[in-house]
């Protein structure tokens, strides 16, 4: 682990107040050697207690005074870090947060590298490899949903679940590797029924797990939902009203809008990605053809589809629309109903439809409530664990593979030896996750390399 005493700034600069952040062996004597207290008989930093707040100013080499600061002192293990580390309180001006920056390095500290901070956090034990991550979610967090899943992640919910699932898996291991040890005096530590037990509640538990990944990436990326239709049936003036601007060029004129424009909207704490896209219609227009293959790509990708017409569509509409939206969720919405009464229903066809006026606002809260329906958004309470790392659905999948074999072995009667080296692996894998079997400095260099300076 490297060693270095090292610095940052911990906010943004321009506001009343910014945090300089100092850590490691000597952040202490380093900051001491800059501070002045404001009193004559009080104590240096290095006499400091922990966890105590000390008011002063900061001295430059010619003596000059460069602001008047708080310094707060914690001491290992007792720290975000786990090491000795200082908190520099200065106001919020670029050049005074610079200044003392540059003051803590000619002292002896280095400039802190992106993550950091969290690195060593994670190196001294203050945190597992998930709650690490769940730093980064937390600071990146823009609503209730993705702020409650990352403050489920590093109060350690997730890595107290794995935790259990790696204790029933090491049981299992043990049972099967005691046996061995007593093979010759044909001794059976645990029943294979008990083991298949043991086995297929950890499946439930792991597939539930990956299960989640569905939804903690939605939430975390937010929902993409496709506006789509013909043009003039008021997909721009939607998206305008959905996101309280003018985002898109409304026109009588068909055809304005070419592009893919793509707006967020926060709905009951989660987000919705917005994405208006080219009228579908004939044309003979080369820019507006390639607008409209765009906007039916734009339907693959999203997981909910809003239909909007203005009158009732053909059958072969309908066909087409339902074929280009299997797996998806088709909410039919007419559009222009200034009496707030629908002039079509698509109900037979197993489209939900509702009725609205965007630019007389009629009927957009239920179809921001339907919206949310559609989504299968679950409310997310503070003890939920929901999976949103790509690297954790991924072992989470590999730990999966590893019990499909167990099961495999143990209805072929295999040997405990076979069993025991998958249940090892599959071990591994829930392991990787929280950092259990991770140690070169390359793949922890390139997770922490995603925070921001500071942190």
């Amino acid at each position: 682990m490297n060693t270095d005493t090292i610095c940052a700034l911990a906010t943004a600069t321009g506001g009343a107040i910014c945090i300089v952040r100092v850590s490691g062996h000597n952040a202490i004597p380093i900051a001491d050697s800059l501070f002045r207290p404001a009193t004559n008989n009080a104590k240096s930093l290095a006499d400091a207690k922990a966890n105590t707040l000390h008011y002063g100013s900061i001295i430059n080499t010619e003596g000059e005074v460069v602001d008047d600061v708080i310094v707060s002192v914690f001491r290992h293990p007792h720290s975000y870090t786990g090491e000795d580390s200082v908190e520099i309180s200065c106001h919020g001006s670029r050049y005074i947060a610079n200044t003392i920056i540059q003051l803590l390095i000619e002292h002896g500290c280095r400039q802190a590298n992106p993550g950091e901070y969290t690195q060593r956090a994670f190196i001294n034990g203050k945190m597992d490899l998930s709650q690490a991550e769940a730093v980064a979610d937390l600071i990146s967090s823009t609503n209730k949903a993705t702020h409650s899943m990352a403050i489920a992640q590093l109060r350690g919910n997730f890595s107290s679940l794995l935790a259990q699932l790696r204790d029933k898996l090491l049981h299992i291991t043990t049972l099967l590797e005691l046996e061995l040890d007593f093979s010759e005096e044909d001794v059976t530590f645990a029943s294979r029924e008990e083991i298949i037990s043991l086995v297929n509640d950890i499946r439930i538990h792991i597939s539930s797990l990956a299960a989640s990944f569905k939804t903690g990436n939605a939430i975390k990326h937010g929902v993409p939902v496709a506006i789509i239709g013909k043009t003039n049936v008021g997909k721009s003036t939607l998206l305008n009203h959905l996101v309280g601007e003018e985002r898109a060029i409304v026109s009588n004129i068909h055809g304005t809008t070419r592009d893919v424009i793509e707006d967020a909207v926060d709905i009951r704490g989660v987000t919705f990605r917005f994405i208006d896209t080219a009228g579908i219609r004939h044309t003979d227009d080369e820019v507006e053809k390639i607008g409209i293959d765009l906007a039916y790509r734009k339907i693959e990708e999203a997981s909910v589809v809003l239909w909007l017409s203005d009158e009732k569509p053909d059958e072969l509409s309908v066909a087409d629309m339902l074929e280009r939206c299997r797996n998806k969720k088709l909410l039919s919405v007419c559009t222009k109903c200034d009496d707030g009464q629908s002039r079509f229903d698509l109900s037979l066809y197993g489209i939900p439809t509702i009725s609205i006026s965007a630019a007389n606002e009629i009927g957009l809260d239920t179809l921001r409530d339907k919206i949310f329906e559609l989504s299968d958004i679950p409310e997310i309470h503070a003890n939920d664990v929901i999976v949103t790392s790509a690297r954790h659905y991924q072992s989470l999948i590999h730990a999966l593979d590893c019990i499909d074999r167990i099961e495999q072995g143990l209805s072929l009667g295999l040997s405990g030896d076979l069993l025991s080296e998958d249940l090892r692996l599959c071990i591994t894998h829930l392991s990787d996750i929280v950092g259990g079997t991770i140690t070169t400095d390359e793949v922890l260099s390139n997770l922490f390399s995603h925070f921001c300076i500071g942190k």
